[in-house]
């Protein structure tokens, strides 16, 4: 009588021969051609979307003219700063604030400009501002697409007039809704 068969043993997944385990990359790793072309075109398209999502500017322009006139009695001027921006973007641009920081003796000083309401205030009580002021800045102030426009912002600074004619520089930071804000800096200019 002939002998039955033995059955294979049952697989013991405890004791897998190394061999089948660690088998060589070629037979479980894609071939490197199409790796290197899937990563080629998502290259080529984070380019493409990093490109048309840059950011843009939205608005150009520089300091004209700044004028201080110190306060009797106290080491507080209040400074007349003229501006003039464009907007570059093809949407119109709400002005929300003017921030004007004064680098001056090491440190830096800053105030956001004055209501339109307080300027004939300003005016009447320091006659020199209103001589160096153009049509102020209000807030809200609606900007066209393509419109030029120049102004001036009143803001406090806690320096002399002499201090603040001798500062190193002077930067403008104007806020827009819904907008990054755009920053001029100019060094010494009268």
């Amino acid at each position: 009588m002939a002998a039955s068969p033995v059955p294979p043993p049952e697989p013991d997944a405890g004791h897998v021969p190394i061999t089948e385990e660690f088998d060589s990359y070629k037979h479980t790793l894609p071939s490197a051609a199409p790796v290197a072309a899937a990563m080629l075109l998502v290259v080529i398209v984070l380019g493409i979307l990093a490109y048309v999502l840059r950011a843009k500017p939205i608005a150009t322009g520089s300091i004209d003219e700044a004028f201080a006139v110190t306060l009797p009695a106290q080491s507080t001027s209040l400074a007349v700063v003229n501006v003039s921006f464009r907007n570059v973007t093809e949407k119109p641009l709400r002005l929300v604030n003017v921030n004007v920081a004064v680098h001056a003796k090491g440190a830096s000083y800053q105030d956001n400009f004055a209501s339109v309401a307080d300027i004939p205030r300003y005016f009447q009580a320091l006659p020199p501002l209103q001589e160096h002021a153009e049509t102020p800045l209000s807030r809200d102030l609606m900007i066209a697409p393509g419109q030029n426009v120049s102004g001036s912002a009143i803001v406090s600074v806690p320096l002399t007039q002499e201090d603040f004619d001798a500062r190193d520089s002077m930067t403008v930071t104007l806020t827009f809704a819904d907008h990054p804000a755009v920053k001029f800096t100019a060094g010494k200019l009268q």
